[in-house]
C-alpha cells in the first residue's frame, strides 16, 4: 500500500471506491480516499453487486470504540473481510474469534507466556537472527529487505512454538497466501480457492503437529496443557490459536521493518536523527508501527441497534475498522502525514485497541528494536536499488520487494 506524505483528496468520491478490493492496496493509495471519509463519511455504508455491505469506519474514535466495545460489536462472526457475510468456523474457538468470557480464559495464560519479562532470554537469539539478515549490506551488496524479512519473524516464532526449521519457509508461505490469496505470487489458481487451500494446509500442519508430537518444552507445548477455565484447551481450539499465532507473527513484523526502511530512504533525516542520538530506536519504532499499520483493518458484527458518529448502526451489520486511517486521524495526530521518529504522544492503533489489542505486541516489539539498533549501528544511509512492489491484500499493508543498499558507518 502506498503512503501519500502530503495526499490530495479533491474530487474523490467514497462511493466510487472499493476499498474491499485487494488490488487498490497493491497499486493504489487509500489514505486521500481516507481523508475524505473521516472529513465527510466517518461511517460510510458500501453495498457489493453481490449483495453483501459493510460499514466503513475510519476516525480513531470510532475505531477504538468498535475495537473496544464487545458488547455491541462482536469479534465472534469473523474479524477480516475475506469472509464477509460468511460464519467464522473458528468462532469461540480462537482467540482472535470469540468475545469474554471465552476470550480472556483464553487470553490471560498466552498473555503471560508472551509477555516482556518471559521473552527477554530469547533476545540474543533474535539479535543474531536480525546479523545474518543484514550480512548482505554489511558484505557491500544490495538486499531485498522485504524479501528477506519475509521469513524473519519465522525464524523466532517457529522456535518459540517448536516447529521443525526445515518447515518454516512453507508456513511463511502459507501465512502469506492467507492473507493475501489474490497477491501475483499466488497465480495457480483463483484467490478464494487459495484463501481456503491455505486455511486448509495450515490446520492439517497444527492438527499434525498436536496428533504426533508428546510433551514438549515450547509454545505449541503450553497452549496442550493450558487451562482454560477448568479444562486444558481441546485440539481444534489448539488448531486454530496456533494458525493465528503464527498469522500474526508473520504478517505484521516484516511489512513494518520494510515500510519504515522505505520511509527512512524518503526521510532521510529522520534517519540521521537516530544516529545522532536526537531521536530513540524505541520511538522510531513505535512511528514506523503507526507510519505503516501493517493490520490493516478489523472487522466486527453489530449485536445491537447502536451509532458511531451519528450514524444508524444496524445489529447485524458488518462493521470494518480501518486502522490505517486511525493512525492519520487529524483529531489525534498533530501533522498525521509526517514521518516523525520522535512523534510524542503517539496514540497507534497498530496493534488494535481494547481486549483484542494484539498479544503478540510485546515479541513484536521486541523483534523491531533489535532490528533496528543493530540497523543503525551498521547502516548510515539507505538508497533504493529498484522499484518497490506492494502486496495484493485489503488486509495486510504489505511490502513484497523493497531493493535496498547501504552506506555503510
Amino acid at each position: 500500500m502506498r503512503i501519500t506524505a502530503q495526499p490530495d483528496p479533491e474530487r474523490i468520491d467514497p462511493d466510487t471506491v472499493d476499498l474491499g478490493d485487494p488490488a487498490f492496496y497493491a497499486e493504489g493509495d487509500p489514505h486521500p480516499v481516507w481523508t475524505v471519509m473521516r472529513r465527510e463519511a466517518p461511517v460510510h455504508r458500501r453495498t457489493l453487486p453481490d449483495g453483501r455491505s459493510f460499514l466503513s469506519v475510519t476516525r480513531h474514535a470510532d475505531v477504538s470504540a468498535v475495537l473496544r466495545d464487545h458488547t455491541r460489536f462482536t469479534s465472534r462472526r469473523g474479524t477480516m473481510l475475506s469472509i464477509l457475510g460468511e460464519r467464522d468456523p473458528a468462532g469461540d474457538k480462537m482467540m482472535a474469534a470469540c468475545d469474554p468470557p471465552v476470550h480472556g480464559a483464553l487470553r490471560e495464560p498466552m498473555a503471560r507466556v508472551l509477555s516482556f519479562a518471559r521473552l527477554r532470554p530469547h533476545q540474543e537469539a533474535i539479535r543474531r537472527l536480525v546479523r545474518t539478515l543484514l550480512q548482505p549490506l554489511a558484505d557491500g551488496g544490495p538486499l531485498d529487505l522485504a524479501a528477506a524479512a519475509t521469513g524473519f519473524p519465522m525464524a523466532f516464532t517457529g522456535a518459540l512454538m517448536g516447529l521443525p526449521e526445515q518447515d518454516w519457509e512453507y508456513l511463511a508461505r502459507l501465512t502469506t497466501m492467507a492473507v493475501a490469496p489474490e497477491d501475483a505470487t499466488f497465480h495457480q489458481v483463483g484467490g478464494g480457492a487459495k484463501l481456503v487451500r491455505a486455511h486448509h494446509e495450515l490446520f492439517a500442519y497444527f492438527a499434525e503437529q498436536a496428533r504426533s508430537r508428546g510433551p514438549r518444552d515450547d509454545l505449541v507445548g503450553f497452549l496442550r496443557s493450558m487451562p482454560v477455565g477448568d479444562r486444558t484447551m481441546r485440539r481444534e481450539e489448539l488448531v486454530y490459536n496456533c494458525y493465528s499465532l503464527l498469522l500474526g507473527a508473520n504478517v505484521t513484523t516484516p511489512h513494518a521493518m520494510a515500510a519504515t526502511v522505505l520511509a527512512f530512504t524518503e526521510h532521510p533525516e529522520q534517519y540521521r536523527r537516530l544516529g545522532d542520538g536526537t531521536a530513540t530506536v524505541e520511538d522510531a519504532v513505535e512511528e514506523g508501527l503507526r507510519w505503516s499499520s501493517p493490520a490493516n483493518h478489523f472487522m466486527r458484527y453489530s449485536v445491537v441497534d447502536t451509532e458511531l458518529s451519528g450514524v444508524p448502526v444496524r445489529a447485524g451489520e458488518a462493521v470494518v475498522a480501518w486502522l490505517g486511517s486511525a493512525n492519520r486521524d487529524e483529531r489525534v495526530f498533530a501533522d498525521p502525514f509526517a514521518f516523525d521518529v520522535s512523534r510524542s504522544p503517539n496514540r497507534h492503533l497498530a496493534f488494535g485497541f481494547g481486549p483484542h489489542y494484539c498479544i503478540g505486541a510485546p515479541l513484536a516489539r521486541i523483534a523491531l528494536r533489535l532490528f533496528f539498533a543493530e540497523v543503525v549501528r551498521l547502516v548510515g544511509e539507505f538508497e533504493l536499488a529498484g522499484p518497490v512492489e506492494h502486496l495484493r491484500s485489503n488486509f495486510v499493508a504489505g511490502i513484497k520487494s523493497l531493493p535496498v543498499t547501504a552506506k555503510l558507518r
